[in-house]
């Protein structure tokens, strides 16, 4: 695959409103808060911006609403350089939000709307087919409908992409969306959702994750957290240990994590190479407060992980 991998992001755009706050309150309680962000968010602008910065040529497919937020998702892409082709403004309705509240312990708590990215449909995947047949690789998540998930992953696996799918925030899936689906990334608590438990089944994850290869998926990395990531594939299990920083504010660390192994593979590492480059990532984000802001660039990567070397 080529230095710079052409991707393809199918996902969400959500403006992301994040309080620090010294302890959840209590219903009926007004808390002093210590610090306020207000930024670009959801899973595919996250995701897409990540991979920007880190070099690949992305296009994001996303849907915004008709409000004073649709124009911030505009701004930001432009100034990104990205493509502005597929962001779709949807008359009739708000740009997706999200408030986050984030604990001094580095723990976050998060409740969104998600507005017109719920409007987007399998049509606008089909408006974007010429350049998916271009791409390198799709990558998905799960703000936006399933159907419309399910055939970003269908486009993706006609026209010999790599097909990626973050199923965040999950939900129990059938066999089916996950056929066209090459290689998932779900953290720990999604990867029991998917297969219909509880968010706290005491089954090992190495354990489920072999249970979701049963539905013909080849890769699996699971997020861990604090706990690093896990490989599994038929053949193998890895564990790769969290890279040790102080927690500033723990939002989007996925989403790097996947924009970091995204672009790691459309440069042509292996799986267990991009996702340590993976784990760098998502360290380097929790070092920051708000999202974009803890997006590495390529030069700012490579600095990170020449100095926190484990």
């Amino acid at each position: 695959m080529p230095d710079t991998p052409k991707i393809v992001v199918v996902g969400s755009f959500v403006v992301g409103i994040t309080f620090g706050a010294p302890r959840l309150p209590v219903l009926g309680e007004t808390l002093m808060g210590d610090s306020f962000d207000l930024g670009a968010g959801g899973k595919g602008a996250n995701q897409a911006i990540g991979a920007t910065r880190l070099g690949a040529d992305v296009h994001l497919l996303a849907c915004v609403g008709d409000d004073l937020f649709a124009d911030m998702a505009f701004d930001i892409f432009r100034r990104e350089g990205m493509a502005l082709t597929h962001l779709h403004r949807m008359s009739g309705i708000h740009t997706g939000v999200g408030v986050v509240t984030l604990l001094p312990s580095g723990e976050n708590w998060i409740v969104a709307d998600y507005g017109a990215n719920l409007r987007m449909t399998p049509a606008h995947v089909d408006a974007a087919e010429e350049l998916i047949a271009q791409s390198d690789i799709v990558l998905t998540q799960c703000e936006v409908p399933l159907e419309t998930v399910a055939h970003a992953m269908h486009l993706g696996r006609k026209h010999g992409a790599m097909t990626i799918w973050n199923p965040a925030p999950a939900k129990p899936v059938s066999a089916s969306l996950l056929a066209n689906v090459d290689l998932l990334t779900p953290n720990e608590t999604e990867t029991r959702i998917l297969l219909g438990l509880p968010p706290d089944d005491p089954t090992p994850t190495q354990e489920l994750a072999r249970r979701l290869l049963g539905f013909g998926i080849q890769q699996i990395v699971v997020t861990k957290g604090k706990q690093g990531a896990l490989i599994v594939t038929p053949d193998r299990c890895e564990e790769l240990p969290a890279i040790p920083v102080k927690v500033i504010d723990p939002t989007g660390c996925g989403d790097c994590f996947n924009a970091a192994l995204t672009v790691g593979l459309g440069q042509g590492m292996s799986l267990a190479a991009a996702a340590r480059q993976a784990t760098y990532a998502g360290a380097y984000m929790a070092t920051h407060l708000g999202v974009i802001n803890g997006l590495p660039t390529r030069a700012q990567l490579d600095e990170f992980r020449a100095s926190h070397q484990i």
